[in-house]
């Protein structure tokens, strides 16, 4: 059985600010986040990780070296573009707040009802399919290369590309991918398969040890 740890990174600037950061955008992580980060790594302290992979983006590439750099059994780190996050376009940059007055149907279809987003009308935005094709085959490809009986890996990576692409693996639908929530900054999600086609999930959206609450800075 291959186990897969899924992280999203830690809080960033953006994210404290309720901006969009999507593929293009990439502040940095608040200092604070090197504590959650340290919480993280002494989680997965004695975890025996085969290999890792982050989203190239610095807030991905960042969480997953310090994080990396804790463990007791450190991991080769691969980076691949597949585990990038969501692009959203012209709407990376922009506040939350100021999207959502400016095309409420869009920013509530991306929120909440993905399978109703018409990335079309959102300059440079990706669709969800586009999302979850790359980052399922990211993934695969890990399990192909890496995969076997009693093997961890790890997998640093985005909000929403994770939301999305973890449902994918599992057989969710697009409509229902969104119906568990987002993912907390610093968190970790275990799903685990025998054949690296069919996976089962155990373990989603863990932040019990950060000791924080959930809200819309932390949370996509």
């Amino acid at each position: 059985m291959t186990k897969l740890y899924f992280i999203r990174h830690g809080k960033t600037e953006w994210n404290n600010e309720g901006r969009f950061q999507g593929a293009n955008g990439d502040s940095s992580l608040l200092p604070g986040s090197y504590q959650q980060i340290a919480q993280l790594g002494a989680f997965l302290h004695d975890v025996n990780f085969t290999h890792a992979w982050a989203s190239p983006l610095k807030r991905a590439r960042n969480t997953a070296t310090a994080t990396l750099e804790l463990l007791a059994h450190q991991p080769a780190l691969t980076l691949n573009s597949g585990l990038i996050e969501f692009s959203v376009g012209a709407w990376e940059g922009q506040m939350f707040a100021d999207v959502q007055e400016q095309d409420p149907k869009q920013y509530e279809a991306w929120r909440h009802h993905p399978e109703n987003f018409q990335a079309e009308l959102v300059l440079g935005a990706e669709t969800f399919e586009e999302v979850q094709r790359r980052f399922v085959v990211a993934v695969k490809e890990a399990v192909q290369a890496y995969g076997g009986e009693d093997v961890n890996l790890v997998f640093f990576a985005h909000g929403m590309v994770l939301t999305i692409g973890m449902a994918k693996l599992l057989g969710i639908p697009l409509a229902e991918s969104r119906a568990q929530g987002g993912l907390g900054n610093t968190s970790t999600s275990i799903l685990e398969t025998h054949d690296g086609e069919n996976y089962t999930e155990i373990i989603r959206n863990d932040t019990s040890y950060l000791n924080v609450v959930a809200d819309s800075s932390n949370t996509i």
